[in-house]
């Protein structure tokens, strides 16, 4: 097992966040349970011209209270922001730390998070400057709510944190790297305690990506049915957004205040396919779970469960079953959770860990829903399906991969 300087392990003393199944995990457990998704077709985007899909899943409601997010509070954020300010504090709360003020100032918690890109109404009222050659909805504020690291940033003036700040704008990794360098920058004696993670606001610009991709799904009159991963007649992803945040922490630093561990991190891998930034490939995909094995100084057969990226793209699913299958085998649990909570783009890769760790604990693990037909162009794995899988392990893994061709792996051992 992978250990830092002086022998530092690194655990999980707080989790959470905000999605589309709800905030609080006896809440998505039971919304899990259900095998019912949150997609819905949102009637605004109808009227956008030569868009053929107009799905998306939408956070559910979550508490905001307002003497804490107010006009003065809230001036540097736009909404990724305030989701990802307003998971951390879920998270931090969790963690016990939320009102430790000496703690959090002094140098030693920092931030690893990120966001496929800044807040996107910012990002068009710049636009909107170059198309119209006025300045006109600018204001003092309106970079700060766009720049690429504006959910680190914001978390760290919100809670008064000093310490390093990573961030981590790299598409559907954003929220795994957050976490994965999180792990490496306590590993390596830099902090004690890190916020990691990532979030993504809803958008109809996050949807025309995808759809002009043609990898956007066009259910839009049956929105239950869809996304599809790993199934034979997937026809593409659908949106989501969200936030989500671990809290990690130095093992002996934790214990000495007593924590609760909801588990420890072992493993983490990340690298580039550098071939095409569209087009994956299975075997560096493979390499990435590879790399999260050394780190962790584990074999292959010690992962109970991987948690896949499923995207119900056909690039995607296949050269993703495709490397799980070269690294694990047939005989490995996989299940895809986007097909609850569509594609969340930057908070996929913390959303996911938070409820891969929750389910290893839980002993339970959600299958993937809508998989009625298995492609059979997806290489052979235990897929999960009907109402689920009760099954204790002691090691998870979570991948995701995104655009560019980034690769990341997380391994999660359950708390003793």
């Amino acid at each position: 097992m992978s250990r830092g300087i002086g022998g530092r392990r690194v655990v999980v003393t707080g989790m959470g966040g905000i999605s589309p199944l709800g905030w609080q995990w006896d809440e998505i457990e039971a919304r899990l349970r259900s095998l019912k998704n949150a997609v819905r077709v949102i009637e605004e985007w109808k009227s956008i011209k030569k868009l053929n899909a107009v799905l998306a899943a939408p956070v559910a409601d979550f508490p905001l209270p307002s003497e804490r997010y107010n006009r003065k509070t809230t001036r540097s954020m736009g909404r990724v922001a305030i989701l990802a300010c307003r998971a951390a504090e879920f998270a931090l709360a969790d963690a016990g730390l939320l009102e430790d003020k000496a703690l959090l100032s002094s140098g030693r918690v920092g931030v690893s998070y990120g966001s496929s890109s800044g807040g996107l109404s910012a990002t068009a009222d710049f636009a909107r400057l170059v198309d119209t050659r006025e300045v006109t909805g600018l204001s003092a504020s309106s970079y700060i709510r766009m720049m690429a690291h504006t959910a680190p940033v914001n978390i760290a003036v919100f809670f008064g944190l000093t310490g390093r700040v990573h961030t981590t704008s790299s598409a559907c990794t954003s929220g795994s790297q957050g976490v994965g360098y999180a792990y490496e920058a306590i590993l390596h004696g830099y902090a004690d305690v890190m916020v990691s993670g990532g979030a993504d606001e809803l958008s109809e610009a996050s949807l025309a990506v995808f759809d002009t991709l043609f990898a956007a799904s066009t259910r839009n009159d049956t929105p239950h049915l869809t996304p599809r991963p790993y199934d034979r007649d997937r026809d593409g992803l659908v949106i989501g957004e969200g936030a989500g945040v671990l809290i990690l922490e130095e093992y002996e630093h934790a214990k000495a205040r007593g924590a609760k561990i909801y588990a420890e991190v072992v493993g983490y891998g990340t690298n580039c396919d550098g071939t095409h930034v569209t087009q994956p490939r299975a075997d560096t995909m493979a390499i990435s779970m590879r790399l999260a094995l050394a780190s962790a100084g584990l074999p292959p057969e010690a992962i109970g469960y991987v948690n896949g990226h499923g995207t119900a793209t056909d690039l995607g699913d296949i050269a993703e079953s495709n490397a799980t299958n070269e690294v694990f085998g047939a005989r490995m649990p996989i299940s895809s959770l986007k097909s609850y909570v569509g594609h969340t783009l930057g908070a996929a890769g913390a959303l996911e860990a938070w409820f891969s760790i929750a389910m290893m604990r839980a002993n339970w693990f959600a299958p993937t829903i809508n998989l009625d037909n298995f492609d059979p162009r997806c290489a052979e794995l235990a897929y999960i399906t009907g109402s689920g899988l009760d099954l204790e392990c002691e090691h998870v893994m979570s991948n995701n991969f995104a655009f560019g061709g980034i690769n990341t792996s997380l391994i999660f051992r359950r708390a003793s």
